[in-house]
């Protein structure tokens, strides 16, 4: 089994979590505006309809894993995987991959972590999570600045949720795109069409959501009471 020394600490790999809160809703964006906001990492997002693309905002609460317990928030789009072409229609979404765009934490282990292991593009951030009452909320500041206030409303349970289909995240660092393999198992799952309200700050990333046409509404919102996760060897692409 593959270990990095982070600070001192031996991680094996696949690093795992253990539990974990997780939040998240997904926006209809220009696809215009987000593929210039990615052009650097090589990527192409999924247009889910003609001229849209998906950015996916998720906060989550990190209770138990290898790299301890943290806040974090993610800005993420649906990518194409790379080499493919043609139209990708509803149907083949579920190859698409994840790209992380941005991904504050408020914790100096899991940052170094991340950027060294797989090269999220993770940052040091204020994190308030609310998460006692079934309104999930995240209140997202950097630097001083208000970047986000976001909201997640109750959903109803998804029936049968377990080990969802692995995934591929993407990261970009120091010139580099990597592919990092990611796999979920979910406990107290569900969904809200729309189900999400936020309100935004005025960090520079909020005036980057802005300028992606967010829309009030989002596609959908769901929330996981309890996640197991597990992530492999990021691999240069």
């Amino acid at each position: 089994m593959a270990s990095h020394l982070i600070q001192g600490r031996t991680v094996g790999m696949p690093v795992r979590v253990r539990d974990a809160e997780v939040c998240s809703a997904l926006y209809p964006v220009r696809a215009d505006a987000a593929r210039a906001v990615i052009a650097y990492s090589g990527l192409d997002v999924a247009e889910v309809l003609p001229g849209k693309a998906v950015c996916m905002l998720v906060f989550v609460d990190y209770r138990d894993g290898d790299l301890d317990t943290y806040h974090e928030f993610g800005m993420a789009f649906l990518v194409r995987p790379p080499g493919s072409s043609g139209a990708m229609g509803l149907a083949e979404l579920r190859r698409a991959g994840v790209f992380v765009h941005w991904l504050p934490v408020d914790q100096e282990f899991t940052l170094e972590a991340g950027r060294s292991l797989w090269g999220f593009p993770k940052e040091l951030a204020d994190i308030e999570l609310r998460l006692a009452s079934p309104y999930k909320r995240c209140i997202l500041r950097k630097d001083g600045r208000l970047v986000l206030d976001m909201l997640v409303k109750p959903g109803l349970p998804v029936p049968g949720a377990g080990a969802m289909a692995p995934l591929d995240a993407y990261t970009h660092r120091d010139g580099v795109t990597r592919r990092v393999p990611w796999s979920v198992r979910a406990r107290g799952a569900r969904v809200r069409p729309s189900g999400a309200l936020i309100r935004l700050g005025n960090h520079p990333i909020a005036k980057e959501l802005s300028e992606l046409g967010l829309p009030k509404r989002a596609m959908f919102a769901t929330t996981i009471s309890h996640a197991e996760m597990s992530f492999g060897e990021a691999r240069q692409i």
